[in-house]
């Protein structure tokens, strides 16, 4: 599947018009990049794509100097190439983050740059600037402490708390993401949701219904357009779906290049910063799954839940702690950031490389996450208040990130 998933991406790519914008191009580049990664996981590509719409952002910006910056002040001389910057700033942070597909990367940057019309001195002053903003961003986020290498997270065998499930039984995936420096919020914990409910609660027995009832990979009571969108937003990683929505929305609005960049370095900050949030979150509480509760459930000493040692999910469990849903939470962070430049009764397609011919259809971002919601639920991985309580958290970063990342500056206009 990951194969055929790239290979559709890859023909994407390679049928751009290299004339096209340098922001929208290497954005489907960068999602190529991520694809083919499988070092990349769903929940860890916000951190990576964060770097690499960063750098474009600052490079851009250090050119037109409309907005704050992330992180390298606007410093480019005058006369730069902002193509050639934005051009570089991507090439330079995907060979960092993936060396591997470096000469991917070589030949895209020689179609874009093969296509700018701007001066040879302007060129070449918009690649050293572009490589600048890339080496400091990229030493920069390189401390954030991602990096450590944590023993393996086992969790706990008592009712309610997580461990490992089938079938890989792995350990728990990057728990050091839960400490994870952010890019714009004030802490991993800000947002921290109030955690599950009590497995004795009436919310608890409801979740746990609902989850035996409709996420089971038979005997479901599923529709079919219910397991079609389960397995469609489990396809993919979030910038897959999102990263199209915005650049399509940008170009129906008549965004310029630094509106575009500013747009996509918005959703990404927001999309990394839900996902440390989220796993604070899940690490803090270390909550079990679905499949573990149902299978478990003569042991969490609520009568009115039923246990089914034979249960298991349509979707393949993550190997990470259940509570908050994590696509809730980045889904709720891209969805909020959008929402607030376009308008929330907004109508737009969300469509996935991962299951080509699927279009879902909106007419409001919160009818997209509400989906997204369900999905999770009728994909057997995530009780109702998991991913109630992580749309929650990711919307409450995504309005953060709109307040105090990447304004106007004075005399400018959003």
């Amino acid at each position: 599947m990951r194969f055929l998933i790239c290979l559709s991406v890859l023909v994407l790519v390679a049928s751009e018009d290299a004339t096209a914008d340098e922001i929208t191009y290497w954005n489907q580049v960068m999602i190529l990049a991520t694809l083919a990664a499988p070092e990349t996981p769903a929940p860890l590509t916000p951190r990576v794509t964060a770097m690499v719409q960063a750098a474009v952002f600052d490079a851009v910006n250090g050119v037109d100097r409309h907005y704050a910056s992330i992180y390298v002040p606007a410093a480019a001389a005058p006369g730069t190439s902002k193509r050639a910057a934005a051009v570089q700033a991507a090439y330079a942070m995907l060979v960092n983050l993936y060396p591997a597909q470096k000469a991917t990367f070589d030949q895209r940057r020689t179609d874009s740059l093969g296509a700018i019309t701007d001066s040879n001195d302007a060129v070449q002053q918009g690649l050293s600037w572009g490589q600048s903003v890339a080496d400091q961003i990229w030493a920069w986020r390189s401390n954030d402490g991602f990096s450590d290498a944590p023993p393996p997270y086992l969790g706990g065998t008592q009712p309610g708390q997580w461990r490992p499930t089938p079938p890989a039984m792995a350990p728990g995936l990057a728990p050091q993401l839960a400490t994870t420096m952010p890019w714009v919020i004030r802490s991993p914990s800000q947002f921290r949701p109030q955690g599950p409910v009590s497995m004795t609660s009436d919310q608890y027995t409801a979740d746990f219904d609902e989850v035996s009832r409709m996420g089971g990979a038979t005997n479901s009571a599923r529709t079919a357009d219910q397991t079609v969108y389960a397995k469609f937003w489990a396809a993919g990683n979030p910038p897959d779906y999102w990263d199209p929505v915005a650049i399509s929305l940008a170009a129906q609005h008549h965004f310029s290049m630094s509106k575009t960049a500013r747009l996509l370095a918005l959703v990404h900050l927001a999309m990394a910063d839900a996902a440390i949030g989220c796993f604070d979150a899940k690490y803090t509480y270390s909550w079990w799954r679905p499949i573990t509760a149902i299978q478990l459930g003569d042991t969490d000493g609520n009568d009115a839940t039923t246990p089914n040692s034979a249960w298991s999910p349509l979707i393949v469990t993550p190997p990470f702690p259940e509570y908050p849903s994590a696509h809730s939470c980045i889904s709720g962070a891209a969805g909020r950031i959008l929402s607030q430049s376009f308008g929330e009764e907004t109508s737009f397609n969300v469509v996935s490389d991962a299951m080509p011919g699927v279009t879902r259809t909106f007419h409001s971002f919160s009818a997209a996450l509400e989906e997204v919601k369900n999905a999770r639920v009728f994909g057997g991985i995530h009780f109702r208040t998991a991913c109630v309580d992580g749309t929650a958290l990711g919307i409450a970063v995504g309005d953060y990130v709109m307040s105090h990342a990447l304004l106007p500056l004075a005399g400018e206009r959003n």
